[in-house]
């Protein structure tokens, strides 16, 4: 369990061409992400806003449990999506 805000890097390598493993790994994120901390769950560019393909997948997995903010483009090129444990 990770207790501080952190970000999880999905948007480079196998992520680019594989939205089931950023599904994965963005959950596994969200799940090793201790109560009153965040993750930065950062995105490939070519699969766009992640609040539109990522954000509803988070939602069914963990309900009220999670807080979720598009954040912005990065630098790197990919999308940050930030997702806060509340409960």
């Amino acid at each position: 369990m990770k207790t501080k805000s952190w970000s999880c890097a999905l948007e480079h390598g196998e992520y680019e061409h594989d939205k089931e493993l950023v599904f994965k790994e963005g959950l596994e994120a969200v799940a090793e992400t201790a109560k009153g901390y965040h993750v930065n769950l950062v995105t490939p560019n070519g699969f766009g806003n992640p609040d539109h393909y990522l954000t509803p997948i988070l939602k069914d997995k963990f309900g009220d449990k999670i807080d979720i903010k598009f954040i912005d483009q990065c630098g790197c090129g990919g999308y940050v999506l930030r997702v806060w444990i509340v409960g």
